[in-house]
């Protein structure tokens, strides 16, 4: 059994908020966790509405069914009923104690009708994601509380490498496809999980026309990996309105197949008129989707590195939900061309630039979008860091370090410190 990270935060909000949300892409574990809880002593009883008495009976009378439950419960796959929120409002209204309901759902809570707005100020919205690196390593994997530390802990990689890099990218997170070794059933399991997901969970949430198109958008999705959406060129290339893959689109974030990483501007105002990215929210699937192993990305280095961006922004994005920093993911790119592939910004303006590297190299030139956005950002930057797949630690400058890829998923207890007072006791 693989520990997930995100339990202790899943923990604390059942101590103390009376509806917990806990959504995520199908087959992520989010049934397991909820049955660990249980099992760690949480007093609860456990009912899905994937079972077809449970699901008829609370679609008759959502309101009649809430009542009928006695004590703590948990509500997996709620989503298929989304008329239980008002129910549930209701009955949080008459009993506000904490942890009455744990939610599992794999479709987004935000974006299903009237759940958001009926449970406002009652619910906690926890994202689990696949595993992380560190996850699948057994570590509490967390270079987001690092990055806004004073000095940086990371200790050289011990696996550095673009083969072993792209091993990962095509494995992904999904715990059934982590724990298949061979490729090939690895495959067969993305394929039936694509044909599942796209049909049942679709139509779930959406009465949409074209239910073919899905599969053909996902793909000219990934190809697109962390790069920026440009509607107006995929709508000509699906053959669609910009209306309607506007709302496709958004059909694939509800289920958790796709995010978009919004723009940075310090100007606020500006950010919402930016283009966002497109990522893919596991490499795995990405992979397979493009129908690519690893020794295909090796030979397409062009790929690779889009590829190895979204997976860096994923598993920070993943970190993000367990670590102490609350922070926003976004990226930068200005008119001149200058981008830092992610930024994270805290509540109060303090921010950090991350680019991401395929390659063992590095040098100066490759810090020109960090620079750029160091300027821009003033006494905000705290710094900036470029993940690339070698060894060491290097400074190119004050606040600016090129930095193993493996320090996504390294053990705290064994990192060592770098930055000004680190080097001069050295």
């Amino acid at each position: 059994m693989v520990a997930r990270n995100i339990t202790a935060r899943l923990m604390a909000a059942l101590a103390d908020t009376p509806v917990v949300v806990l959504h995520g892409a199908r087959q992520v574990g989010k049934s397991t966790l909820a049955r660990m809880v249980l099992d760690a002593g949480h007093p609860a009883q456990y009912l899905s509405l994937d079972d077809p008495g449970a699901f008829a009976a609370a679609q008759a009378d959502p309101v009649g069914f809430v009542r009928g439950l006695h004590g703590p419960v948990v509500l997996d796959e709620w989503q298929r009923v989304p008329e239980l929120a008002r129910a549930i409002k209701l009955e949080v209204d008459r009993n506000r104690a904490a942890g009455r309901f744990l939610l599992t759902g794999s479709a987004s809570a935000l974006m299903l009708p009237n759940a958001s707005e009926s449970l406002a100020g009652r619910m906690e919205i926890i994202t689990l994601w696949p595993f992380s690196q560190g996850e699948i390593e057994g570590v509490q994997d967390n270079l987001v509380d690092a990055l806004f530390k004073s000095r940086l802990p990371f200790f050289p990689a011990s696996d550095p490498g673009a083969l072993s890099l792209a091993r990962r990218l095509v494995r992904g997170g999904y715990p059934e496809a982590v724990a298949r070794i061979s490729p090939g059933r690895r495959g067969a399991w993305f394929t039936s999980y694509l044909t599942s997901i796209l049909h049942r969970d679709v139509r779930d949430i959406a009465n949409i026309e074209r239910l073919a198109d899905m599969p053909r958008l996902l793909g000219l999705l990934a190809a697109r990996s962390a790069s920026l959406l440009n509607y107006s060129e995929l709508a000509s290339t699906m053959a669609m309105p910009q209306s309607t893959l506007k709302r496709y689109v958004g059909i694939l974030q509800a289920i958790f197949l796709v995010k978009l990483l919004p723009a940075w501007s310090r100007s606020r105002g500006r950010r919402l008129a930016k283009a966002p990215k497109v990522l893919t929210t596991d490499l795995g699937l990405a992979a397979h989707i493009l129908g690519v192993d690893d020794s295909r990305l090796l030979e397409e280095r062009s790929l690779l590195g889009s590829l190895v961006e979204d997976f860096v922004t994923m598993e920070v994005i993943k970190q993000l939900g367990w670590c102490e920093t609350d922070a926003r993911p976004m990226h930068y790119r200005d008119h001149t061309g200058n981008e830092v592939d992610l930024v994270l910004e805290r509540r109060d303006g303090r921010l950090v630039g991350v680019e991401v590297k395929a390659g063992v190299t590095v040098g100066s030139s490759d810090f020109k979008g960090l620079r750029r956005l160091a300027e821009v950002a003033g006494n905000d930057f705290v710094r900036g860091i470029l993940l690339y797949a070698g060894r060491e630690v290097i400074p190119f400058g004050e606040a600016l370090h090129a930095v193993p890829l493996e320090s996504l998923w390294s053990d705290p207890g064994r990192q060592r410190e770098h930055g000004p007072e680190a080097m001069a006791s050295a």
